[in-house]
């Protein structure tokens, strides 16, 4: 038979001291610094969700906006002001995060959030000016809203990829303001005057040029204004002639998701735009379908 030895006997083993290792004490900091890492990663992304969707929020109100070139109505500004604060603080609580090398580690997880603001920022400057807004105006916002710690990094990558993405709700509104209105949205006219003269320091008897001599004196006249359909084909241009670097994940996102959906918005104004002028000429003002007769649906549909 076996000896039961006891625990607390003299005769239980004793297990032997764990010896000290120089190594330990390096893999519990490397343990350490993945935790910080992993806590660090998921603060950013949840951020930008965040601001992802106070930023659709942010457009989803300006959608309801008719007019171009002026300020939205004041119940817009009110309506997203919770918005803009709710994406001032998420920058805030994230700046300390991403400053040094951390703003190229964790790039790809606030990207999402950059882009959305940024289509959100320049559809509103876009409303108001009918102009595209610069990168360093966005670096400018994004810097005020870091608050004091830190800019949070908005990269020329984040901009382009924003600016394709404000073309989808330039198409939507566009779109919308054809259905409601009848035509489509453009900027106020502009007055100006195409009589130019060069002086040449000269005597009033001295030579002077007059540059298109068969413009009346009063040469003001009334230039057409830009609508959203110019706007967007010069954007398409542009974004047309830019060259991604090649092999990088910037371009093949640019080149294969972006710009394909880009072109598509620029085509769907277009189409809405030649049915819109073509139905228009072949109807009479002010004509309606007559719903009693039962073939305003097979004319409607024509």
């Amino acid at each position: 038979m076996g000896v039961k030895r006891s625990r607390d006997g003299p005769m239980a083993e004793e297990k032997p001291e764990q010896s000290s290792s120089p190594f330990v004490a390096m893999f519990e900091g490397f343990r350490t610094e993945l935790d910080e890492h992993h806590d660090r990663r998921e603060r950013i992304i949840k951020a930008s969700r965040d601001i992802t969707a106070s930023s659709k929020k942010i457009i989803f109100t300006l959608q309801r906006v008719r007019a171009v070139g002026q300020a939205v109505p004041a119940f817009v500004n009110k309506k997203n002001a919770e918005y803009w604060e709710t994406i001032e603080k998420q920058y805030k609580s994230i700046a300390a995060d991403l400053q040094g090398l951390n703003a190229y580690r964790y790039s790809h997880n606030i990207t999402g959030g950059n882009q959305e603001f940024m289509e959100a920022l320049s559809f509103q400057h876009y409303l108001e000016t009918q102009s595209l807004i610069s990168l360093e105006e966005v670096q400018s916002r994004i810097s005020t809203m870091s608050g004091d710690v830190g800019t949070v990094t908005f990269t020329p990558e984040d901009y382009i990829l924003g600016v394709c993405d404000m073309t989808g709700e330039l198409m939507r509104f566009s779109v919308t303001s054809m259905a409601t209105n009848g035509k489509l949205p453009s900027g106020k006219h502009i007055e100006s005057n195409k009589r130019l003269k060069q002086d040449s320091n000269q005597d009033e008897t001295g030579d002077q040029m007059d540059i298109d001599d068969q413009v009346p004196a009063a040469a003001a006249y009334t230039q057409k204004p830009r609508t959203v359909l110019d706007d967007l084909r010069a954007i398409r241009l542009q974004l047309e002639m830019f060259e991604a670097p090649g092999g990088s994940r910037f371009a093949t996102e640019l080149e294969t998701k972006k710009m394909p959906v880009m072109r598509e918005c620029v085509d769907k104004v277009e189409k809405g735009l030649y049915g819109l002028t073509v139905r228009g000429n072949e109807r009479p003002k002010g004509w309606m379908p007559d719903m009693g007769s039962g073939r305003g649906a097979e004319v409607e549909s024509y």
